[in-house]
């Protein structure tokens, strides 16, 4: 016998099949472009660089975000969550991972692109793994918490995805919420607005302004300040007061990152675009160094 699954509440069955419209198209862009980026990586020799290795590690998470999005998709178009409990907990746990990943990673690339401007040290492979080793350590420690009763996964107002239970509001998510976004949100930012800020000064001084600095920080902001800014509130508020469909509208504005990123990170990145450019078309490019500089 089949049963049918009601549709969550504030929700219709063109606006479940909207969203997970949505969701699909995010996740099919963002993982192509990753995707791209990372066999282009693996392809061409030139690519092969430590400061290009944080680029790749930004495009794993993403895809990462893009998995998570697929599912939430295709249990959108069931109008149900398929997997249980156990699997929004699991679903919870590998979106916020690989989100928390995504931001640091950005962080990264910023802490080497202003050594690389402004100090004019080379970075080193060591130096490169380590960082890429302590972002999905810290990131998973942080993604756990919710896991072992620090927070809690749920389901999102459309019940057909999981992320961090914002809707109690009470000491156990404020807690988290705060320790969690000083240490992945606040200090990544941070590191990004004083390393862009120096490396503007110094394309001032020079006269030659490699890329638009302002960019990634604005785009990361864009990206996750919705949603910070909907925990945030529900920290000292009754979010339930706000429409589902208004509190879904956030998580499907992060769910974009992977597509930004790769915009921003990738085919931004003059030479890293040149070789993409020559694993799609055999065109050698001409300069065999890639600097991790933004066109």
């Amino acid at each position: 016998m089949v049963t049918s699954n009601p549709f969550p509440e504030g929700f219709t069955e063109l606006e479940m099949v909207g969203i997970g419209t949505a969701l699909l198209v995010e996740a099919l862009l963002g993982f192509c472009l990753n995707g791209l980026t990372i066999i282009s990586f693996r392809k061409i020799k030139e690519l092969r660089t430590p400061s290009n290795f944080l680029v790749l590690n930004l495009a794993l998470a993403d895809c990462g975000i893009c998995i998570n999005a697929f599912i939430a998709a295709f249990s959108s178009f069931l109008r149900y969550w398929p997997y249980g409990s156990d699997g929004c907990q699991i679903h919870g746990f590998q979106g916020f991972v690989t989100a928390l990943a995504s931001i640091s990673s950005s962080a990264a690339v910023a802490w080497d692109r202003y050594h690389h401007y402004c100090t004019r040290s080379k970075l080193q492979w060591s130096t490169t793994i380590s960082m890429v080793i302590f972002v999905w350590v810290f990131s998973a420690f942080w993604s756990a918490m919710p896991l072992l009763g620090w927070g809690e996964y749920d389901y999102e107002p459309l019940r057909t995805c999981c992320t961090l239970d914002y809707t109690k509001g009470d000491r156990n998510f404020v807690t988290f919420l705060f320790a969690m976004a000083i240490f992945n949100f606040v200090i990544p930012i941070f590191i990004m607005l004083t390393a862009y800020q120096s490396i503007e000064q110094k394309f001032k001084k020079s006269g030659q302004f490699k890329f638009n600095t302002s960019l990634p920080v604005k785009t990361l902001v864009i990206c996750w300040g919705p949603y910070s800014l909907l925990c945030f509130y529900a920290a000292v508020e009754n979010v339930t007061f706000i429409s589902p469909k208004l509190r879904m509208i956030p998580a499907i504005i992060a769910k974009t990152v992977p597509t930004v990123d790769a915009f921003v990170y990738a085919l931004g990145n003059e030479n890293y675009r040149g070789g993409i450019w020559q694993f799609l078309t055999g065109q050698k490019i001409e300069k065999a160094e890639v600097d991790n500089k933004t066109k």
